[in-house]
C-alpha cells in the first residue's frame, strides 16, 4: 500500500544484495515530476546530490556519473537505452514503478526485458512494483511469478462522501466541497481534478474567496519550479491547497497534505482506429485511482478524503484501469519493434496483447512517414528513433532540418507539444501561434497567456539545442509543409470556395469553425483535429501549397462511364491521396484499365450490347440442353450469367471502345459459340437444331425456351 516505501526505500535496501554483485538499479517512473523526486529523494537518504550513487534520466535532462548505481529514468528512457543494448549490460535489476497505470511504454519495456532475459541475460532480475495492482492476473500473465507483500507505513484515512451536483461545471461543484473540507478540517488539501483547464478555473474561482492560503497547481506542463512549489511547504508558512492531476495519484510525498478532495474524474487519451486519431476524454475515476488518492491523504499522519460521489456509486466503480495498450496510438510502439527486430506482436509475451486493429492503423502511418518498409525499419525510421518524441513530431524537425527551416520546426514541435497560448475563438491558424512565439522571444507584448508561451520557448530551446540550430526569427509561411511531414495524412482541401468543410487524403472530413479565416484557403495541412461522430472537427492548421507536395502526389488513371453522354471519361490526374490536383484527358487509354469499367457499365446498361434475336435463339438451345442433358458440361449462358461474368467472355472484344456505338461491333453470338468446345457445337446441332427439314423438303424454324 501506500508509504510502504517502494520507491524510495527498497531500491537502497537492494544495492548491497549479493546477486546484484555491483551491478546498477535501473528505475522506471511514469512520470518527469517523480523521476526528479524520487531520485531527490533517494540522493537525501545517501547524504548525497542527484548524480551521485543515484540519479536520473528524463527527456532533455540526464544527472548521473560514473559511480552511479541507481537510475531512476522515465519509460521511454529505458526503451532507448534497450535498444542501445539489447542485453543491458551492467544492470542487475529493472524495477517498473507504479506499474498499475499501465502506460503503453511500461508495457513495451517489460515486454523487451523479458525477452532479453530470457534469450541473453538470465541473470536479470525484474520487479513490478504497485499500491493498487492486479497481482493475481499480472503474476499469472508473466507465467505465476511471486507476490511480495509489505504493508509498510500508512495511516489511517477516512471516506467523507459529498455526491454534489456538476451541471454546472467540475470546477464550481469542487469549490463547494473545498470549502466545506477547508472549514471542517486542518491541514493542507490536495485536489484532484482532470485537466489543466479545470485546475486554472477552480483556482481561479477560489482566489476571490480563500484569502490567507496559497492556491497552486500541479501538473505535468508546470515548470519544474512552480511543480516543486506545489510539492514543498508553503514558503510563508502559509495552509496550502494543490489542485492537481491524476499525476499527483502516485510517487509524490506532497508534504503538508492531510485532506484529498477527489472530483472523481480524470482525462485520458483514446485512440480510434477507424480515424486514425487520438482524442483527449474526461472519465469516472476507477476504484484503484479512487484508492490511491485517497492514500494520498495518510501519508504523514491520519487524513481525510471528500468524495464527490456517493457511498453507493463507490461500489460500482470499474476496479482497475484500462491499460494504455488498448486505447493508444501504436505507432511509437510498432516502430520500437521494428528497430528490436520484431514484425509481429505476437513474438513478445504483453502483459495485454496490443490490437490487432490499432497494429495495422501503426503500421499505415509508419509506411507513409516512410520508417518502414515491408515491416523493416528504414534508415529514416532509425533517425526518427533518435528523437524523444512520438515519431510525427520526429519527422516534421527532421523535415526542418533538412530543408533549411529547423528553428521553425522546433517552434511548430514546441506548440503542439503545448496548450493553445492565444485567446479563445483566435482562429485555426497555427501560423499565429508561431508568430506570438516569434514576438514573445523579441520581447514585445502579445495578447497571448505568457507563462504558456515561456513553457512553449522552453521546449522549442531544448530542441534546438537538439538539432544544433539557432531560433528562427523569420515569417511562419512554411509552417503548413512542416505539419505535413508530421501528419500526411491530414493534408485537405476545401470541398467548395469559402466552405468550412475540407475533406482529408485519407477520405475523412473535417470542418473549421464557420467563421474561421482559414476558411479562403483551398489546401491546409492540419495539426490538430478530434475525428468526431460523422465529422471531424480542425483545431489547428496552415495553409499548405500544392507545388509543396511534390513528394506525396502520384500519378492516377481516373476512368468512368458516363452514362447520360454515353462515353468512357478518362482522365490522367494528379492527385494526393483521394484529393485531385491537376487532371488532364488521357488520349491513350490502357487497355487493362478500360475493360473493368466498361464491363461494370455493361452490367448497369445490358442494353449497351446488341442482343439480336439469332443471339437470344443460341443462348435458349443450349440452355434447354444444359437442362435435358445434365451429363454433358454445357456453359451458362442466360443473360445473368453472362453479364455476372463479362471480364471472362468478352474482355477481347473490349479493346478500344470509347462510345456507345463502338459496342454495336461487337458480335456476341460468335462470341457464344466460343464458348463450347467443337465437340459440345455438334452436340447442339443435332440435338437442338434450329431448323428441321420436313418431307416437302422445306426448312421450319425451331423455337426454344427456357
Amino acid at each position: 500500500p501506500p508509504g510502504a516505501g517502494k520507491s524510495t526505500v527498497l531500491p537502497l535496501e537492494l544495492l548491497d544484495a549479493t546477486w546484484l554483485a555491483g551491478k546498477k538499479i535501473i528505475m522506471l517512473e511514469p512520470r518527469r515530476l517523480a523521476a526528479r523526486s524520487v531520485a531527490g529523494r533517494l540522493a537525501q537518504l545517501l547524504n548525497e546530490k542527484p548524480g551521485e550513487t543515484t540519479g536520473f534520466r528524463i527527456r532533455f535532462e540526464t544527472k548521473v556519473s560514473a559511480k552511479t548505481r541507481i537510475e531512476v529514468v522515465t519509460e521511454g528512457i529505458l526503451t532507448r537505452m534497450l535498444q542501445n543494448d539489447n542485453s543491458l549490460e551492467g544492470v542487475g535489476l529493472v524495477i517498473f514503478d507504479e506499474f498499475h497505470e499501465r502506460s503503453l511504454n511500461a508495457d513495451l519495456a517489460l515486454a523487451l526485458c523479458r525477452q532479453a532475459q530470457q534469450i541473453l541475460r538470465p541473470d536479470l532480475r525484474i520487479l513490478i512494483m504497485s499500491a493498487t495492482l492486479e497481482t493475481e492476473a499480472l503474476s499469472s500473465a508473466l507465467g505465476n511469478v511471486p507476490v511480495v507483500q509489505s504493508l509498510g507505513k500508512q495511516y489511517p484515512v477516512d471516506i467523507c462522501y459529498e455526491e454534489v451536483e456538476i451541471q454546472k461545471g467540475i470546477p464550481a461543484a469542487v469549490v463547494r466541497v473545498i470549502k466545506k473540507a477547508a472549514k471542517e478540517r486542518e491541514g493542507d488539501l490536495l485536489v484532484f481534478l482532470p485537466g489543466a483547464g479545470e485546475i486554472n478555473r477552480t483556482k481561479d474561482l477560489l482566489e476571490n474567496d480563500m484569502q490567507g492560503i496559497s492556491i497552486v497547481p500541479l501538473y505535468g506542463d508546470l515548470p519544474f519550479d512552480q511543480q516543486q512549489e506545489a510539492i514543498l511547504p508553503d514558503k510563508n508558512g502559509r495552509r496550502k491547497i494543490v489542485l492537481a492531476t491524476s499525476m499527483a495519484e502516485t510517487s509524490l510525498t506532497i508534504e503538508g497534505i492531510h485532506i484529498v478532495v477527489d472530483s472523481g474524474f480524470s482525462r485520458v487519451a483514446n485512440f480510434d482506429p477507424r480515424s486514425g486519431l487520438s482524442r483527449l476524454d474526461t472519465v469516472t475515476v476507477t476504484k484503484d485511482s479512487a484508492d490511491q488518492r485517497a492514500g494520498r491523504a495518510g501519508r504523514l499522519g491520519p487524513g481525510f478524503c471528500y468524495r464527490m460521489w456517493s457511498e453507493g456509486k463507490n461500489g460500482q466503480l470499474i476496479l482497475n484501469r484500462k491499460p494504455e495498450i488498448l486505447n493508444a496510438d501504436l505507432s511509437s510502439l510498432m516502430l520500437e519493434l521494428s528497430n528490436w527486430g520484431i514484425s509481429d506482436t505476437n513474438e513478445l509475451s504483453w502483459p495485454t496483447p496490443p490490437p490487432p486493429g490499432h497494429v495495422v492503423q501503426a503500421l499505415e502511418l509508419l509506411e507513409e512517414l516512410d520508417a518502414i518498409h515491408e515491416n523493416r525499419i528504414t534508415r529514416r525510421g532509425k533517425e526518427i528513433l533518435s528523437f524523444p518524441s512520438h515519431p510525427r513530431i520526429a519527422n516534421m524537425l527532421l523535415e526542418g532540418k533538412d530543408s533549411g527551416l529547423a528553428g521553425l520546426s522546433c517552434d511548430v514541435a514546441a506548440i503542439l507539444e503545448e496548450r493553445d497560448p492565444l485567446p479563445p475563438d483566435s482562429g485555426s491558424d497555427i501560423r499565429l501561434r508561431v508568430e506570438a512565439l516569434i514576438k514573445f522571444r523579441k520581447n514585445i507584448r502579445v495578447n497571448a497567456d505568457s507563462s504558456t508561451l515561456q513553457r512553449i520557448e522552453r521546449i522549442s530551446a531544448s530542441w534546438r539545442s537538439f538539432l544544433k540550430t539557432n531560433a528562427h526569427s523569420g515569417d511562419a509561411e512554411e509552417t503548413g509543409k512542416l505539419i505535413t511531414a508530421a501528419y500526411p495524412e491530414r493534408i485537405a482541401l476545401q470541398m467548395d470556395a469559402h466552405s468550412s468543410r475540407y475533406k482529408l487524403n485519407n477520405g475523412k472530413s473535417a470542418k473549421l469553425p464557420e467563421v474561421d479565416p482559414l476558411i479562403h484557403e483551398k489546401w491546409l495541412a492540419i495539426a490538430q483535429m478530434d475525428a468526431g461522430q460523422k465529422e471531424g472537427r480542425i483545431f489547428l492548421a496552415a495553409p499548405v501549397r500544392p507545388e509543396e507536395l511534390e513528394s506525396f502526389f502520384q500519378e492516377k488513371n481516373i476512368l468512368k462511364w458516363d452514362k447520360s453522354l454515353g462515353i468512357l471519361v478518362a482522365n490522367a490526374e494528379l492527385r494526393i491521396g483521394t484529393l485531385p490536383w491537376k487532371s488532364q484527358v488521357l488520349k491513350n487509354i490502357p487497355s487493362a484499365e478500360s475493360i473493368p469499367i466498361l464491363c461494370e457499365a455493361i452490367r448497369n446498361q445490358p442494353d449497351l450490347l446488341d442482343w439480336a434475336e439469332n443471339v437470344s435463339h443460341f443462348q435458349n438451345r443450349i440452355l434447354s440442353l444444359k437442362t435435358w442433358r445434365t451429363k454433358e458440361e454445357w456453359p451458362d449462358l442466360s443473360t445473368t450469367a453472362l453479364l455476372a461474368s463479362t471480364e471472362k467472355w468478352l474482355s477481347s472484344s473490349l479493346a478500344g471502345i470509347k462510345k456507345t456505338d463502338d459496342f454495336k461491333r461487337i458480335k456476341i453470338l460468335d462470341l457464344l459459340r466460343g464458348m463450347l468446345s467443337w465437340d459440345l457445337l455438334q452436340m447442339a446441332e443435332r440435338l437442338a437444331p434450329s431448323a428441321i427439314e420436313v418431307p416437302t423438303g422445306s426448312k421450319i424454324n425451331l423455337e426454344y425456351f427456357h
